[in-house]
Order: structure tokens, then C-alpha cells, then sequence
């Protein structure tokens, strides 16, 4: 299924943001980056994602080379963006062609985000959908070039103020005409969990009623998931988190605030089950409940012998379980009227008794 039918079935869209942390998963595991890359998607697949992405960029043509880092350094220690870029920059579009074709052979979603013009080009044959990083909501060029792919983007919002969103939303608009998905985005690397301004999701959704909204997430993994499954109730529907096989990679790229496996089979079975429970909110009885309403309702029912020929008065009358009876909100009507047969004490009131 494509993006929107994914939606549009599961009600949610999981993205494992692999990144670039499959080097470090191949110097751990001793195999090569492109097999560490496949394994990555395959366990992202096992345990529920819907899409796996990657990052497409050259050092030289995306920081300078002084240029600092924007993570926390206890955390992560080397000193510049350049440096960590050339770190893990080797892949090139023979690549991310063959990510692509092993996403289709498992059931994987691939997506890689372009960080250059050149990227976003040749990636275009290799993706049915494009992210675009909260770093570029202000790129003109690459914002307009990817929008002329006229393929459905999905477009990081962190770090942008309200009039940067809606440049950017109005630029994509102009050449695109797929339904655009804005992600809540924080870019502090780790988020605290208190930053996570999640109601950002809400405002979103009064914004910009004919997108899809989503969040991004850079928080440290909680036991139960908890900020993603909130994100979601909130209404964000498609959801983008860090990925890595070993959260306990230290100093180097994004592994320190990823979700591994068991999280992402967390976050996975916590959504489907929070649809199981939301239901469909129409202010109905539910046919699951009908055999108890008629249970535990009340019905009128005689509090004394009548004989045929009575005015109903209400002391003649209790009103008692099983709802299978008249109502009490039935049974005023019949008040005053006379009976037209002997009722027996404790019996249900029937419309037969009366005229």
C-alpha cells in the first residue's frame, strides 16, 4: 500500500528514521554498511514500521567546515557538523537504488531525506514520497525542487516559526498537489521529555485542516512510549523516530536517543491498540451493550394485584429490572388509564393492559 492508503487503513504511519546509524551497527556486527542497512529495515519491518528513512548528503556540500555541533555534548563527542557528516557520507544513489529494491522485496517502505538538489534528483527514481528535513523548511531551492516532483511530501516543522511554516506550505502548494503531511518537530538534541510541547500537534491541526499532521520525536525512549502514543492521541498520525538495533552506542551519531526493537514494537502495537479503544464516538448504544441495557434498565411493574376496570395511579406502580418492559419514560403516558384485564402483583406492564 502507498503512503495514503496506509493511513487511511491502519489510521497511523510509522517511520523508523534509520539515518546513518547503520555504520556503526556494521563495525559492531562486522559486516559490511549496506548489509547493516538491509537489517535495519528488515527489523524495522518485524516489528512494525511502515516506512524506513535515510539521510542523503556530502559533507562539503552541506556545512562548513567550522560549522558546530547542535547535539549535546555529554552525549556525543565530536566537535563539528563536518566532521560527523564525512563520517557517514559514503553512500551514493547505486546505494540507496539497492535499499529501494530491498525495501519492495520485504514490504518496507524507503525513503531516504535529500540534503542537496543533486540528491533529490536521483533519489526521485527511487521513492514514491519525500521527506524534507526541519533544516531546509526555509531552502527555497530544494523545497521547490522537490515539490516539483508532484510526489506526496512530508515536510519537519522544528525550530520554524509560524510565518516560515506557512511560506514553506505555500511554496510546496504551488507546484505540488498531493496532500502535504507537517511533522511537530523539536530540534534539541535529545529532547527532554518536558520540551516536548505536543500540543504544537493541536495548533497544527487548526492551522492547516487539509494537511495531515505527524511529529517527529527526539526524546530519550520512555519504558511505555508513552510521548509517541500521547502524539498520537493528540492526533498526530504519522509518526518519525531514530532507529537502531543498540541504544547503548555511545558519542557517536543519533543511536543515544533512537528506539530500538522492542520500543518499536511498543510504539506499534500501542497505536493499533489505541484504535481498538477509541471507537467511533457516535452517541449510540453500542450493540455489544443491548443485552445488558435490557438487563439492568428498568421497566414498570405492578406493586399490587389490579383488576381489570383500575385507573393506574402511581402508587400502584414500581418501576424494577429488566429493562424488557415499558420504560418509565413510556409509562407516564399510560397513567390515569384504565386496565382492560386482571394484572398480577409484580408483573410487567404491557400496552395490552390498556385501551
Amino acid at each position: 500500500m502507498n503512503y495514503y492508503d496506509t493511513l487511511a487503513s491502519k489510521g497511523f504511519y510509522i517511520i523508523c528514521e534509520i539515518g546513518v546509524n547503520y555504520y556503526e551497527i556494521a563495525e559492531q556486527l562486522g559486516i559490511t554498511p549496506i548489509e547493516a542497512a538491509k537489517l535495519m529495515m528488515l527489523r524495522a519491518k518485524e516489528n512494525g514500521a511502515d516506512a524506513a528513512k535515510f539521510q542523503t548528503y556530502k559533507a562539503g556540500s552541506l556545512v562548513m567546515k567550522d560549522s558546530p555541533g547542535a547535539w549535546d555534548r555529554n552525549d556525543i563527542s565530536i566537535e563539528t557538523q563536518y566532521e560527523l557528516f564525512q563520517l557517514y557520507d559514503k553512500f551514493g544513489e547505486k546505494e540507496y537504488a539497492e535499499l529501494s529494491e530491498y525495501g519492495k522485496e520485504i514490504g518496507i517502505t524507503f525513503i531516504s531525506t535529500p540534503f542537496d538538489l543533486e540528491s533529490a534528483d536521483y533519489l526521485d527514481s527511487y521513492m514514491d514520497l519525500f521527506k524534507i528535513s526541519s533544516s531546509d523548511i526555509s531552502n527555497i531551492p530544494l523545497l521547490t525542487k522537490v515539490a516539483q516532483k508532484n510526489k506526496p511530501i512530508i515536510l519537519s516543522t522544528g525550530a520554524s516559526n509560524f510565518d516560515e511554516i506557512e511560506f514553506a506550505v505555500n511554496l510546496i502548494k504551488k507546484y505540488n498537489s498531493n496532500k502535504l503531511t507537517l511533522l511537530h518537530c523539536v530540534l534539541e538534541y535529545p529532547t527532554p521529555s518536558s520540551h516536548a510541547n505536543l500540543n504544537k500537534i493541536m495548533s497544527l491541526k487548526e492551522k492547516y485542516p487539509e494537511c495531515i499532521i505527524g511529529y517527529s520525536d527526539h526524546t530519550y525512549p520512555d519504558k511505555c512510549m508513552d510521548v509517541l502514543k500521547t502524539a498520537y492521541i493528540l492526533g498526530a498520525q504519522t509518526i518519525e523516530k531514530h532507529f537502531t538495533l543498540d541504544k547503548t552506542i555511545k558519542k557517536r551519531n543519533d543511536h543515544f536517543h533512537s528506539m530500538d526493537c522492542d520500543d518499536l514494537k511498543t510504539v506499534s502495537d500501542g497505536l493499533a491498540f489505541i484504535n481498538t479503544i477509541r471507537g467511533s464516538g457516535e452517541l449510540v448504544c453500542l450493540d455489544s451493550e443491548i443485552t445488558t441495557r435490557n438487563s439492568v434498565r428498568r421497566s414498570a411493574v405492578s406493586k399490587v394485584s389490579i383488576p381489570a376496570g383500575t385507573v393506574i395511579t402511581e402508587d400502584m406502580v414500581i418501576y424494577k429490572r429488566p429493562g424488557n418492559g415499558l420504560p418509565p419514560i413510556e409509562f407516564s403516558k399510560y397513567i390515569g388509564k384504565s386496565t382492560i384485564r386482571d394484572i398480577q402483583e409484580d408483573t410487567l406492564f404491557s400496552k395490552e393492559d390498556f385501551e
